[in-house]
């Protein structure tokens, strides 16, 4: 089964201009990936998704936590996070390849309804980030939407049911419970989710806990413990976190300066910025941009 994988994804790559890099699809939120060396940290948003070892091991800090995850293991992510991510062993011979599937919540949701609804252990109060075998079953399912996309008119038919198959699987594998805690309607996934909209869509100007919590439908000390719990970050961390990636973005793909970057992201303080970017970053904004216009990253 995973050799069938990896053969998708490379005659996938093969046919699109082969070569290293990130390999859109069009299968929405579907990407691939294929890289012959290790690779520095990366930063950016993941959004709720299976990101696929599919050969090769990558590293993934979100937080306070560290996943790593090899072959034919997939990192869940849940709720949208900041993070840094690196490819660790990929080699000319065995490239690290990779694949993103984005979660569809709703589809999720269907399916979820239709299996017998078992008790939920310990709450509803899952981990919004986890390490997942890769079961044969689902492997085929991911072999299939891979090869689909040789034949396009195939996608719009055959896509819906492939996902529906990917969350059945997901849904009854060995963490079932935690998928379940993701697609909850109401679970305190879901409340959590809603406070990160609101912070991702006000990221600039000041955002009270009292304002998100209110979006979570949760206390101010709930919200905060449970939003903590969930990110292994803070919402002040958070929002620092998305501040500085959006800076990094305005600076690298539409040539704004630091200070222009900086006010546009909500702060009033060049030198704060600067410091809390080369914390983050590793170097100063200004030689990071540059860097990252020389390497393409």
């Amino acid at each position: 089964m995973s050799s069938a994988l990896k053969t998708a994804v490379e005659q996938y790559i093969d046919a699109s201009g082969g070569g290293e890099g990130v390999f859109p699809t069009p299968i929405e939120g579907l990407v691939l990936m294929r890289t012959c060396r290790e690779v520095l940290p990366h930063h950016l948003i993941y959004k709720p998704a299976l990101c696929i070892a599919v050969q090769g091991s990558k590293q993934v800090s979100m937080g306070s936590r560290v996943f790593d995850y090899t072959e034919m293991q997939a990192l869940v992510v849940g709720v949208e996070l900041p993070a840094f991510g690196r490819v660790t062993r990929a080699s000319a011979t065995e490239p690290y390849l990779g694949m993103t599937v984005e979660f569809d919540v709703g589809v999720m949701r269907e399916v979820m309804e239709q299996l017998e609804a078992p008790s939920l252990s310990k709450g509803d109060s899952g981990s919004a980030v986890f390490v997942e075998e890769l079961t044969a079953p689902l492997v085929d399912c991911l072999s299939r939407l891979v090869r689909m996309l040789a034949t396009p008119k195939a996608i719009p038919v055959l896509h819906p049911s492939v996902m529906r198959e990917i969350c059945f699987w997901l849904l009854t594998g060995p963490h079932g419970d935690e998928f379940r805690k993701l697609a909850l309607p109401n679970g305190h996934m879901q409340r959590i989710a809603d406070a990160i909209y609101i912070l991702r869509k006000n990221f600039s100007r000041p955002i009270r806990i009292k304002e998100l919590a209110a979006a979570a439908r949760m206390s101010e000390s709930s919200f905060h413990q449970h939003f903590r719990g969930l990110m292994s970050m803070t919402p002040l961390q958070y929002q620092k976190q998305l501040r500085l990636l959006e800076a990094r973005r305005l600076m690298v793909a539409d040539g704004s300066n630091v200070m222009e970057a900086a006010l546009q992201v909500g702060y009033e303080s060049a030198s704060q910025f600067s410091r809390e970017y080369s914390r983050m970053f590793g170097t100063p904004p200004k030689r990071d941009a540059m860097r990252a216009l020389r390497t393409g990253g």
